[in-house]
């Protein structure tokens, strides 16, 4: 497939545009450096070969003649790849603060832990980037979880506003049963289904309790 077959919001330049450097993939943004494919392969198709190959470390420490040899890269391509290894090199000594890293349930639970004392139903998002870090958290609604109360375009204004690439979704059970209600199953599959609209993953859904928690995603209900 030819990058000007796919969908204009997912050809890399349009999508950084779009979405912010950010929420692009590693080989996305590898294919915006090099800008052409080869004979039968498009650019992103080259990006992930090389990428295969040569993992982000290695490429940071290749030479120009290294990455000349490259299929797909040659000289041209080379200096354009080396000045951005150099300029990031050099950024780097401005560092940006750290952001967390959203890895497992229990980065979630830290994120959302006071949930397991509130008296009353608390809804919350936490949007992240493409690296699964966490550009964002809000509560978004407070009482009985039921599809009149949860409206998915309120947590999808909120992912379009900070650019997420992704969102996990937490509520706690007041009553201490972490088991997910009817109403749990439909709100979950209405956000999941609307996610999928605005090409915004829907990664997990955790119930929190006092004493334990829940999450879809390991129970492969997501």
């Amino acid at each position: 497939m030819k990058i000007k077959d796919l969908a204009k919001i997912e050809r890399p330049r349009e999508k950084l545009i779009a979405k912010g450097s950010k929420n692009l993939k590693d080989e996305e943004l590898l294919a915006i450096l090099l800008g052409t494919g080869t004979k039968g392969k498009n650019v992103i198709e080259v990006a992930k070969q090389i990428l295969t190959k040569y993992p982000r470390g290695r490429l940071l420490r290749m030479s120009y003649s290294d990455l000349a040899k490259i299929k797909g890269v040659g000289p041209a391509k080379a200096c354009t790849i080396l000045a951005a290894i150099e300029l990031t090199k050099r950024t780097l000594n401005i560092q940006e603060e750290t952001l967390p890293k959203i890895e497992s349930v229990k980065d979630v639970l830290a994120q959302a832990v006071y949930l397991r004392d509130k008296s009353r139903e608390h809804f919350m998002a936490i949007y992240l980037n493409a690296r699964n870090e966490m550009v964002f958290k809000k509560p978004m609604f407070i009482g009985t979880l039921n599809a009149s109360l949860v409206h998915p375009r309120e947590i999808f204004n909120e992912a379009l506003k900070q650019n997420a690439a992704s969102v996990i979704l937490v509520h706690n059970h007041p009553s201490g049963d972490s088991e997910p209600s009817e109403d749990d199953l439909l709100v979950t599959k209405r956000i999941i289904e609307a996610g999928k609209v605005m090409g915004i993953d829907v990664l997990d859904h955790i119930i929190i309790t006092k004493t334990n928690i829940f999450s879809f995603k390991e129970k492969k209900l997501i």
